[in-house]
């Protein structure tokens, strides 16, 4: 799954880049500092997997991961071309859901690209070329099903209504991911990869001197603006020299900062959330691993993402919670108190089970 980071040229992309992923993507104060998207990989925060590994012991522990790409800044009419604004575009449609990092702190230091801090005006540039960008990806899908539906068949003059439709409430400013849809309407517009029908989280990328303070009128603006979208405040900076710390040296400068935990976590997990996943997890000397789902997914499809094998020949998931593992604080006495459950095909696996397959080849 991956995730793109998205933003106007200056917000701190990068630098939020650089954090997540300590992979040293260039950070610059000028317009496409970024052109060629940098990707990384990191582990999602899960404490859980701390809590196995001292019941365990094992030689390994191995979180779930999710994958970030830092996308170039884009700038006003990227949707025509304007700065890097294909290639912005084509990278977008690549990521399966959206980063918007705003720049919600003023600095002298740091320009912006349109000359002063809006948040909201940032937000409306951006979301726009997505727009602008799905209209015209709708224009070509009805000019093919007006061609079709000259056949005068139900389903083909459904489908040119429902694109019409669509390109109506976009040229209204409606992006995709807001519009109602019947369920098979969902299936067929999702087959369309239009840009504003991605799933989005907003970063309100703030100073250090604002960390801790409640209301800040740019964040304020800002979650007015997107009212019901996710919107996580961060200070880009800051949390670059956190990811640099070893461990026992963040908490002590979290500690001192009176925050509990980096943004960046809060970020990871909520954006793991925002993509509809779930963590399941396996135990054993060997290793304590994670291992990612979708929300939905039933025992022989979890256990295929261990090994096709797994799922071809399934016979059943020796299931418990991870508290009443925790409670118990060993398989043996978990089986001893009769908390494992035996769960068979159409068990639909939850966040935190923690699963022994059993199958057969």
């Amino acid at each position: 799954m991956k995730l793109g980071i998205v933003g106007l040229p200056n917000v701190g992309k990068s630098t939020l880049f650089n954090a997540i992923t300590k992979a040293g993507a260039q950070a610059a104060n000028y317009p496409f500092c970024t052109i060629d998207p940098n990707i990384g990989i990191v582990p999602v925060p899960d404490s859980r997997l701390n809590a196995l590994a001292n019941i365990y012991h094992p030689e390994k522990i191995t979180p779930a991961t999710i994958e970030f790409v830092d996308i170039a800044g884009l700038v006003k009419g990227a949707s025509k071309g304007e700065g890097l604004g294909n290639r912005f575009l084509a990278n977008i449609r690549e990521v399966d859901a959206i980063v918007h990092v705003v720049r919600c702190f003023d600095s002298s230091d740091i320009v912006h690209v349109d000359g002063s801090i809006d948040p909201v005006r940032d937000v409306e540039t951006i979301e726009l070329e997505l727009i602008f960008a799905d209209i015209e990806s709708i224009e070509k899908q009805i000019d093919k099903a007006q061609k079709a539906s000259k056949s005068g068949r139900e389903d083909e003059l459904k489908i040119l209504s429902l694109l019409e439709r669509i390109k109506s409430n976009l040229e209204d400013g409606v992006p995709v991911r807001n519009m109602k849809f019947s369920d098979d309407e969902k299936e067929f517009v999702q087959q369309l990869f239009l840009l504003t029908d991605k799933p989005i989280i907003y970063v309100a990328n703030i100073s250090e001197n604002d960390i801790g303070k409640k209301e800040l009128p740019l964040v304020e603006e800002l979650k007015a603006y997107v009212e019901g979208t996710n919107v996580i405040e961060i200070c880009a900076g800051l949390e670059e020299e956190i990811a640099q710390l070893d461990e026992d040296e963040k908490l002590i400068f979290l500690k001192e900062l009176g925050i509990e935990e980096p943004g960046l976590d809060k970020l990871i997990r909520a954006c793991y959330e925002l993509l509809g996943l779930i963590s399941y997890l396996t135990v054993g000397p060997d290793e304590v691993r994670a291992w990612t789902i979708k929300k939905g997914t039933k025992a022989p499809q979890a256990a295929g993402k261990i090994h096709t094998d797994f799922e071809r020949g399934f016979i059943r998931a020796e299931v418990i919670a991870f508290d009443d593992l925790i409670k118990a604080g060993s398989s043996v006495a978990a089986r001893e108190k009769g908390l494992i459950r035996l769960e068979g095909k159409d068990y639909v696996v939850q966040d935190g089970d923690v699963i022994l397959f059993r199958f057969n080849v």
